[in-house]
């Protein structure tokens, strides 16, 4: 009985991630890179996301709470994630963009 109720939760994990995984073509707009074309993939439920491009950094954001996350990049393929200063706080101008609290860098996919 135990193992058939694992491989159900598991099962369930991994249909659940799939449908989050799934990259999409978008544009995108960093404060550094300007506009440009990306691939943008949802991260998880609560809206977190990872956008990248070919030649561009690859950028992460992790929503922690109601309009704010942290964000994070990748500047060369392969390379080490560092963590961005401040707090992304999601735009009141413009809801598919954040802005970093300390910064004011600014993230955007569409």
């Amino acid at each position: 009985m135990k193992r058939y109720v694992m491989a159900s939760l598991v099962g369930a994990t991994v249909l659940t991630v799939g449908s989050i995984a799934t990259a999409k073509d978008a544009t995108c707009f960093t404060s550094d890179d300007g506009e440009y074309a990306c691939s943008f993939k949802r991260l998880d439920d609560a809206g977190s996301f990872r956008i990248s491009a070919p030649d561009k950094p690859t950028f992460e954001l992790w929503i922690e709470g109601e309009g704010e996350g942290f964000a994070s990049a990748t500047f060369t393929p392969g390379g080490r994630s560092v963590a961005l200063p401040g707090t992304y706080v999601r735009s009141k101008k413009d809801r598919a963009c954040w802005v970093s609290d300390e910064t004011d860098t600014e993230i955007c996919a569409w």
